[in-house]
């Protein structure tokens, strides 16, 4: 999903042409979007009306078509920022996706994102853990304690956020910033 939020996000910033947003998402995350990842998912959003596709005329070219992103569009955006599946936390591609686009989210919204990262990243440390314990090997233990360490440096800069977003509510910061969708 992270992708289809990537793709919506840059829509709101103004329409663009399919190469434009490929080549947006491709500087943004350093991954590869192929054609065949992105028309797809263009249209899918175009058949359920949350984008608009018209053609560009150009003499002696075929013509482009360019995309832009409706009410609907910055609904279903907004929703996808709002909410961060479990089943998808443990990638962090989506977590990414949607902490970039923070700004366009109330405080309250932002708290549940994180906390749907913290609870995730807190079952993967206690797996991690009990491998660690089960493991006689000294190599097999030490990359898992590595991983432990990573997981708690981690949720300590989760903590970061959500102290930084609850100072910022209570000193009146609150609601969607302007370039929201």
């Amino acid at each position: 999903m992270w992708i289809e939020i990537l793709l919506l996000a840059e829509l709101a910033r103004g329409p663009r042409h399919g190469y434009e947003l490929r080549r947006e998402i491709e500087a943004a995350t350093g991954h590869t979007l192929s054609n065949n990842s992105l028309y797809p998912r263009l249209r899918q959003f175009v058949e359920a009306e949350a984008v608009l596709r018209r053609a560009e005329e150009h003499e002696g070219t075929p013509p482009r078509h360019v995309y832009s992103i409706t009410g609907l569009g910055r609904e279903l955006l907004h929703d996808m920022l709002a909410e961060l599946p479990e089943d998808t936390a443990d990638n962090g591609r989506e977590f990414m996706a949607r902490l970039v686009h923070f700004g366009w989210l109330t405080p309250e919204e932002q708290l549940r994102v994180l906390d749907a990262q913290d609870r995730v990243l807190a079952r993967k440390r206690e797996r991690t853990a009990a491998l660690a314990t089960a493991r006689a090997e000294l190599w097999s233990r030490r990359a898992l304690e590595h991983g432990i360490n990573r997981i708690d440096a981690e949720r300590a800069w989760l903590m970061d956020l959500h102290t930084e977003i609850q100072k910022k509510a209570a000193a009146g910061e609150t609601g969607r910033a302007e370039e929201g969708p």
